[in-house]
């Protein structure tokens, strides 16, 4: 727990040193959250940070943010926003494979990602995935396109991968075709700075290429 806490005291510093009283204050207010929530063995130090850096991107961009918010019985997401009438999610992807998924690494990682696109965006305005630079985020090219180009045998695809490793509950055809996946955000916690990208440009360059576009 001291190490947790020191951790997220030492990136808050970093984070504080060019933002104004009232960003400071609210991103002390989400680390002290975080740490409630790690004495209660609900988020680790890695998600944590990462959280951490993309809220202050957020705030900068005129948002009220909370981490680790429930949308739903059993569902919570690691950044939730507002900003006038609309909201934002951003889930943190870090490429993490469970020891029991040792042997089929790709495919539980593009279900989880699908997974995540198709629940979380159907909770907010705009949908975005936060992830480090060192990782490339397994997306489906399907959940890429405007939902009206989707066609059913590609649904029935993503729907087949995700009910091998999601079943409770199942995602439906419904919630794939309309599923929207916005914007990335690479988040570097070494420099503790996050650029957003589109998800064509980051599956086609990568996160090292992708530009920066749309502010938050």
């Amino acid at each position: 727990m001291e190490e947790f806490e020191r951790d997220l005291d030492i990136l808050l510093r970093r984070l504080s040193e060019d933002a104004d009283g009232e960003t400071g204050k609210k991103l002390s207010g989400l680390k002290d959250r975080l740490v409630r929530l790690h004495e209660e063995n609900v988020v680790k130090i890695n998600h944590s940070v990462m959280e951490l850096v993309c809220a202050k991107h957020l705030i900068l961009g005129g948002y009220e943010v909370d981490v680790e918010h429930p949308l739903d019985v059993g569902l919570t997401c690691d950044l939730y926003g507002v900003k006038g009438y609309g909201t934002l999610i951003v889930e943190i992807e870090t490429g993490f494979v469970p020891p029991e998924h040792a042997l089929d690494p790709m495919n539980y990682l593009e279900a989880r990602i699908a997974s995540k696109i198709t629940r979380y965006s159907n909770y907010c305005n705009k949908f975005g995935l936060g992830t480090p630079p060192h990782y490339i985020v397994q997306i489906p090219p399907t959940l890429i396109k405007p939902p009206r180009y989707r066609i059913m045998k590609e649904l029935r695809e993503i729907k087949g991968r995700c009910d091998l490793y999601y079943k409770n509950p199942p995602v439906s055809l419904e919630e794939i075709r309309n599923a929207r996946l916005h914007t990335i955000y690479i988040i570097d916690v070494d420099e503790a700075t996050v650029q957003e990208t589109d998800p064509s440009a980051y599956t086609e360059k990568g996160p090292a290429e992708a530009t920066a576009v749309n502010p938050p």
